[in-house]
């Protein structure tokens, strides 16, 4: 069991839905992540590799029946956990906000979303434009509408998790929060991305959310890291009662 202690109390994650493969952009297999999981004493885990309309890395629409088929497979084989697939669809500008179908959700236990780069439909060139310092002319628009997008993907459809909110894009992070809690999606704490930062963390425990520390693995070995997500969590003053995948161990 992966246990961490910090200020006296010893903490372990409970399980870890976001991670990735090599049907998108991680090394490893399905079952190479569910094996360290079980090193781990994770309960649960979920494949949520990169939705398909990612241009570079996202997973190929023939194969989400192959990962079922091997989830469904795995699930079997070990019965000390549960094994989820999902997918970290991309949030656009266009059907429902995300990049994958209305017929596509069903073969997913649930649906992350976020923000990236290499994605049509979503301000792509000005937001990249703009992360890299080179389009600051373009900051209100883009906040404008990323916002509108986002907070669109989020009440459109049943998000389990928003991943990195802010990262690559700017966004009005109030309205994000507002919709978070309208629907009960749940507000990801990443540091393997540059956002939600700890002085955004503060501005979101504000409003009536819960927050998940995911790990983002792309190497097998990093499932069920939490560690560096729980330090920020505590620095913004987040308890622990409001973080789902995470308790302490007595």
């Amino acid at each position: 069991m992966n246990i961490y202690e910090k200020n006296g109390k010893k903490y372990r994650m409970i399980w870890d839905y976001h991670t990735h493969t090599v049907f998108s952009h991680g090394i490893g297999t399905i079952e190479d992540n569910v094996k360290v999981a079980i090193e781990k004493g994770l309960s649960s885990i979920a494949i949520s590799d990169h939705g398909p309309g990612h241009l570079t890395y996202g997973v190929k629409r023939k194969d989400f029946p192959v990962m079922r088929q091997i989830i469904e497979e795995l699930n079997k084989k070990y019965n000390e956990i549960t094994v989820f697939m999902s997918v970290e669809a991309n949030i656009v500008n266009s059907r429902n906000n995300l990049d994958v179908t209305k017929s596509e959700v069903g073969l997913f236990d649930f649906i992350h979303a976020g923000y990236h780069f290499g994605v049509r439909n979503g301000y792509m060139v000005r937001n990249w434009l703009w992360y890299h310092g080179l389009g600051k002319i373009f900051e209100n628009f883009l906040k404008k509408k990323n916002t509108e997008m986002m907070v669109a993907a989020i009440r459109k459809n049943k998000i389990m998790i928003l991943t990195h909110p802010g990262d690559k894009a700017p966004i009005d992070l109030k309205q994000v929060a507002e919709a978070c809690e309208e629907t009960g999606t749940l507000m990801e704490i990443n540091p393997w991305h540059g956002h939600l930062t700890v002085d955004e963390l503060v501005f979101c425990s504000k409003y009536d959310v819960k927050f998940v520390i995911s790990s983002d693995a792309h190497k097998p070995e990093n499932v069920g890291s939490f560690e560096r997500g729980l330090d920020m969590a505590m620095e913004a003053g987040i308890g622990i009662d409001r973080i789902v995948n995470v308790e302490e161990v007595l």
